[in-house]
């Protein structure tokens, strides 16, 4: 069992990195990648020949199944429904063998995809899999998981935006954290793109609002409210999902995390996480890696 635990170790960051991308979940990929160990456990360990395609498979069919079930559920969300973020400072790719599919932005747009076009997407972009071992993945054949993968390819590429560098990500987010701790409407009119959208995910909290914000100058008025919806909150820069982030942090605890897209007239995408429950998430993603759990 020693030996079965090691190898799992081994693997849990790019099972987490599977889950998490099919599910935009800390919490549903953690409950995944908890039963494909119990799954792990009770197998013949001795008749596997790949133990990392054995896990991947497992932890693919398992998130395939969470996230069919998880769409009834957030029919029921009060407000726009945002992945929960994840701090990939501690684990950079989130096991990945590229970045791909990690940012929120990106994650919301998978979210329109079915459960099996996600994890055809995610196992072929983030993690590089061969066709013909995705095709025993999602038990359908090798010809029918290339036209998945293309169909979500196209879809994403139509629906996402071409991302600036991360020097200028992280400088127009600087800019906007101080003018949004100082309240400074102008200064947030400045640095936001005319085509801006803000969501934010509250879940029927008092005060957040429950449809997409548009516009330069009402995005302004309510990214500069947030020092009075959160009074003496400290305001930072943290990593989120491959990029930086702003986290208002009060008496001890994440109240809020923001992710942005930037384009090149400016920030036009702001991603509010105000919901308890996956800011929890967040704070737990941050010590995954070194978690004591197989």
């Amino acid at each position: 069992m020693d030996e079965a635990a090691e190898v799992f170790q081994r693997l849990r960051s790019r099972l987490f990195g599977i889950a998490y991308r099919v599910l935009g979940s800390v919490s549903e990929a953690e409950d995944v990648v908890q039963e494909a160990w119990v799954r792990w456990q009770g197998a013949d360990r001795a008749a596997v020949l790949d133990p990392g395609a054995f896990l991947a498979k497992a932890t693919t069919r398992l998130a395939i199944n969470v996230a069919q079930s998880a769409r009834v559920r957030r029919e029921a969300y009060v407000g726009p429904w945002l992945p929960e973020p994840v701090d990939t400072s501690v684990d950079p790719q989130v096991g990945a063998e590229r970045g791909e599919a990690v940012e929120l932005a990106v994650l919301l747009v998978l979210q329109k995809l079915n459960p099996v076009e996600r994890a055809a997407y995610v196992l072929r972009e983030a993690f590089d899999y061969p066709y013909d071992d995705i095709a025993g993945m999602l038990q359908v054949t090798q010809a029918n998981t290339r036209q998945i993968v293309s169909r979500a390819r196209k879809r994403l590429s139509a629906e996402r935006r071409d991302p600036v560098d991360t020097a200028e990500h992280r400088r127009l987010l600087e800019a906007f954290v101080a003018a949004a701790r100082d309240g400074d409407v102008a200064a947030l009119e400045g640095v936001l793109s005319a085509d801006v959208v803000a969501y934010a995910d509250g879940n029927g909290m008092r005060g957040v609002a429950r449809l997409e914000v548009t516009g330069v100058g009402r995005v302004a008025r309510i990214s500069a409210f947030a020092r009075k919806f959160f009074p003496g909150a400290e305001y930072d820069v943290v990593e989120a999902n491959g990029r930086p982030s702003l986290r208002l942090v009060k008496d001890g605890a994440t109240v809020a995390l923001v992710s942005a897209t930037v384009g090149p007239d400016g920030i036009d995408g702001l991603y509010w996480i105000l919901t308890p429950a996956k800011l929890r998430a967040y704070e737990r993603s941050a010590h995954r890696v070194t978690g004591s759990r197989p």
